[in-house]
């Protein structure tokens, strides 16, 4: 027996234990995955059945928030009184600024992508409020507000759109 024969009985002793091996090894690193993959499963669906209702609750804020801000509602809301026009436009600013605040919290409940349209919508309806009052016909706060609710009761709230977005979500998490 030569040398090369040796060498070749060597390796074909030797082949099974490296194909059981090899096999061993595959199916060992597959079960591991898919044990992570099912701990991971286990412990997002356990972290979301104890912060749903938590997020549920902030998407309704939200709502709340935006229903809050479209300008008819808040006109509703906020009376002009014997305020003047500049007057009256700071306290409808300053009441969309102080919901705003009051939920800024809930950003960590929604998606970035959310919450930048929740801003867009506050940040629009007080750029709409601030074009109205520019007018030069409009003397006092009365005549403000009588103004905002003539020139965007026909228009689309820019809450309306984000209302839209965050009814999708809330869709999404069900």
């Amino acid at each position: 027996m030569t040398m090369d024969d040796k060498i070749l009985l060597g390796f074909i002793a030797v082949l099974p234990a490296l194909v059981v091996g090899f096999v061993a090894f595959y199916f060992l690193t597959s079960f591991m995955k898919n044990e992570e993959r099912r701990r991971r499963f286990l412990t997002v669906r356990e972290s979301q059945g104890k912060t749903l209702p938590t997020r549920m609750a902030s998407y309704e804020r939200m709502t709340l928030f935006l229903e809050r801000i479209k300008p008819n509602n808040l006109v509703v809301r906020t009376l002009a009184g014997s305020m003047t026009k500049l007057q009256y436009e700071q306290t409808l600013i300053s009441a969309i600024d102080q919901e705003f605040e009051h939920n800024i919290a809930q950003q960590i409940y929604v998606s970035e992508e959310c919450w930048n349209i929740i801003r867009a919508a506050k940040n629009t309806t007080i750029q709409q409020i601030r074009q109205v009052a520019m007018s030069s016909k409009i003397q006092n706060g009365e005549d403000l507000r009588q103004a905002i609710v003539n020139e965007l009761m026909d228009k689309r709230a820019p809450s309306a759109a984000a209302l839209s977005y965050l009814r999708s979500e809330v869709k999404d998490l069900f």
